[in-house]
């Protein structure tokens, strides 16, 4: 589902907000009184441009126009969904509620990003609070798929159920909070670390690079997969997760932590942090470190996104709800259609060797699936192998091209399989690959007959080829000319 959307507050939060909103097709209307706000919002959207298509596997919807509005009337007025990414001042806040209001549509959803309030907190004097939730995000907003989603205990159903179909449409994961609490689930967390990471600069025991180091490179990868108690779960081996509880416990009222203090935030400290964190950075600006940020997530996500875990269980889940478009025999077959991930590039600057392989491994996986080898088909014992494929490099492809492959069954019959795709991008044909499929027994590991259903359509698709014009490049060799 598409809509309009107000964004309230164009910051670093409310930029990723209009950011992931226009990549899913929505129209973005964004008010904020700051005359840097337009910058700030179209340098995030280059940014997500860059990432968020390459976390999917299809084609996202038509990017959304996103507008700059002068006033907050402008904004609201016909929004279906207000997403308020103000500063963390309450009275600011309800303040603006009661403005939105006068203007918002009664069935408007109005969502706050705050990272500690509740909606009850919230409310003030606002005309309907049924309105009110909170959907609180993490940056970068374009990739992370996390949204804590908190409301009242007087939250008409209508609302829980729009904010739930409205994040999952734009690819957010919402987590429903059980009860209003004050810094809700995540950032709980992410303040006691960050308490205990303050007290370790301030008593000189690490640097800030030193800590950043403890968690990177031990628990924080495991907390990115499988998270604290899933994690305990396999510490606690076949003594179970009650053995790990029972052990750490009582080390966690010994006197070694800061988790219920804070140190004085003091000029002292403050400095020592970012004298540290800035000699972390060198000199590599802020623009450099944020798309270096966006590349490692994309990375994880989709490496999560390949093992269905976590996170890409999720980002898969997304994909299979994308209409991939209906199927035509009468043309060449489009198998794939995507984006270049920043992951995929090498030091050229392109799309690299083994990608191609892969899209057209992707796009011949399509093909099987067209002629009923799906996973049910194999999971009964029975696939098809690559016995020959070759690939022709035409032209370049970078990040965040469009990809789009159509595919021709050249001729199926027996045990054999006989594809030729074609890669284009921007209207340009940049690669082909060709192969030459056995169908096999998983059991012996020799080919096989297929079955008969599956038969019978590589029959139909291979009928309905076998008249379509055969593109150049067709039983190529290496070192061919062309013509």
């Amino acid at each position: 589902m598409t809509g309009a959307v107000a964004i309230l507050g164009a910051g670093v939060v409310g930029a990723g907000w209009a950011a992931r909103f226009a990549l899913m097709g929505w129209t973005v209307r964004v008010f904020d009184p700051d005359p840097e706000a337009a910058g700030r919002v179209a340098a995030v959207l280059d940014n997500a441009r860059r990432a968020l298509p390459g976390l999917s596997d299809r084609p996202l919807p038509a990017e959304g126009a996103v507008i700059q509005a002068a006033t907050i009337s402008q904004a609201v007025s016909g929004a279906d969904w207000i997403q308020e990414s103000v500063p963390e001042r309450l009275d600011l806040k309800r303040t603006l509620y009661q403005k939105v209001q006068e203007h918002a549509a009664d069935e408007a959803i109005i969502a706050s990003s705050t990272a500690g309030f509740t909606p009850t907190a919230l409310y003030g004097q606002s005309a309907r609070r049924c309105q009110i939730l909170v959907a609180h995000p993490f940056n970068p907003v374009y990739l992370l798929p996390l949204v804590e989603l908190v409301v009242a205990e007087d939250t008409p159903g209508w609302a829980l159920d729009r904010a739930h179909e409205v994040l999952r449409g734009i690819g957010m994961m919402p987590l429903p909070v059980r009860r209003e609490i004050d810094g809700h689930i995540a950032d709980r967390l992410m303040e006691a670390v960050w308490r205990e990471a303050l007290w370790l600069v301030h008593d000189g025991v690490a640097t800030t690079a030193e800590i950043d180091d403890a968690v990177r490179m031990g628990f924080g990868l495991n907390w990115a997969q499988m998270g604290p108690f899933e994690s305990a779960l396999l510490a606690g081996g076949a003594a179970g997760v009650d053995e790990v509880v029972s052990r750490i416990g009582p080390g966690l009222d010994l006197p070694r932590t800061h988790l219920t203090e804070m140190p004085e935030a003091t000029e002292a400290l403050a400095r020592t942090v970012a004298e540290q964190t800035g000699a972390q950075a060198g000199d590599r600006p802020l623009e450099e470190l944020e798309q270096v940020r966006d590349k490692n997530l994309v990375a994880v996500l989709r490496a999560l996104k390949w093992a269905g875990w976590g996170a890409g269980a999720h980002l898969r889940g997304f994909d299979a709800r994308l209409d991939g478009g209906e199927i035509d025999l009468a043309g060449p077959i489009r198998t794939v259609a995507r984006t270049v991930p920043l992951d995929w590039t090498d030091y050229n600057g392109h799309m690299t060797e083994p990608r191609y392989m892969q899209v057209f491994s992707d796009a011949t996986d399509r093909m099987m699936e067209l002629v009923g080898c799906d996973a049910a088909y194999v999971a009964g014992g029975a696939s098809f192998f690559t016995a020959e494929s070759h690939i022709r490099h035409l032209a370049e492809a970078r990040v965040g091209d469009a990809l789009r492959v159509e595919s021709l069954c050249l001729g199926a019959g027996g045990r054999k399989m006989h594809l030729f795709h074609r890669l284009f991008s921007d209207g340009r044909e940049i690669a082909t690959g060709e192969a030459l499929l056995v169908h096999v027994s998983l059991e012996t590991r020799q080919a096989s007959e297929p079955g008969p259903d599956v038969a019978r359509r590589m029959s139909e698709i291979a009928s309905a080829h076998a008249t379509l014009p055969r593109p150049e490049g067709i039983g190529r060799a290496v070192g061919q000319k062309p013509g």
